[in-house]
């Protein structure tokens, strides 16, 4: 028996395949979004054959594709009891020499996506008294991040959000959870990056994802998994923000630019 449906997007790869993969094998139904077809369609094919899928492909990072996949999930008739908003990309030049367009993708996939697809299933939550939702947001999102200046900062917008939502539904049955993950080995992390770390502090992304589970399962506001992640936050929550900005611009400087 299904223990509802799940709404996963940015679900073809990453941290969100693993979430697919995971709420498939927790028993849940599923609807599944991202851009490429191909790869949704692959992914549904290699889940449980009791598993109920509804592969609903869209480009959330423009404001005609978010109105797209609103009225197609609408003409479904679905009902989404959990709401896993992952959907999300950084793009990896300085600020000056990012175009217009990356600049309006980025904010409108990070901030507008997320932000609509709540005000869309929220009032049947409600009505129900009963729903979660998953907003992925970032370790990022703590502290100003010289070098990914939007992407902190529109997760800095998805975490004071996913922490107002919560106290605003809080005795409603409806939880909202932000997952705060650190480096992860998705295809949105720069190779260059991710080279010069130590191993132990890049996560895997079913990792992330059991974390992020269980935090929503369990009605938990904030999820910050990996005891790395989670010890480094504790550290620069008490230092003062312009060590904590500069270190982070020192860092910059010293990663190899593309």
């Amino acid at each position: 028996m299904s223990r509802g449906t799940a709404l996963i997007t940015g679900a073809s790869s990453g941290i969100g395949e693993a979430f697919v993969r995971l709420f498939a094998a927790e028993g849940f139904d599923l609807v599944l979004t991202a851009r490429r077809e191909e790869k949704l369609q692959e992914l549904a094919a290699d889940l449980p054959a009791t598993t109920k899928i509804v592969v609903l492909p869209g480009d959330l990072s423009t404001t005609a594709g978010i109105t797209t996949f609103c009225e197609s999930v609408s003409g479904q008739s679905l009902e989404i009891d959990v709401l896993v908003n992952n959907a999300g990309m950084m793009v990896e030049q300085g600020f000056a020499n990012l175009t217009t367009e990356q600049i309006e993708r980025t904010i409108t996939l990070n901030i507008t996506a997320l932000t609509q697809l709540i005000h869309q299933f929220l009032p049947a939550m409600k009505a129900r008294k009963s729903g979660r939702i998953l907003n992925v947001a970032s370790v990022a999102a703590f502290h100003p991040v010289p070098g990914m200046d939007i992407y902190a900062a529109t997760k800095a917008y998805v975490l004071s959000f996913s922490e107002a939502l919560a106290e605003n539904l809080r005795d409603t049955g409806i939880s909202v959870t932000a997952l705060c993950p650190g480096l992860t080995d998705t295809d949105m992390v720069d190779t260059s990056v991710a080279g010069a770390m130590p191993t132990f502090m890049i996560s895997q992304p079913d990792e992330v994802a059991r974390s992020g589970f269980d935090a929503l399962m369990n009605r938990e506001v904030i999820c910050i998994p990996g005891n790395v992640n989670r010890l480094a936050l504790a550290w620069s929550q008490h230092q003062p923000r312009w060590l904590v900005r500069g270190l982070g611009g020192l860092a910059n400087k010293l990663t190899p630019q593309r």
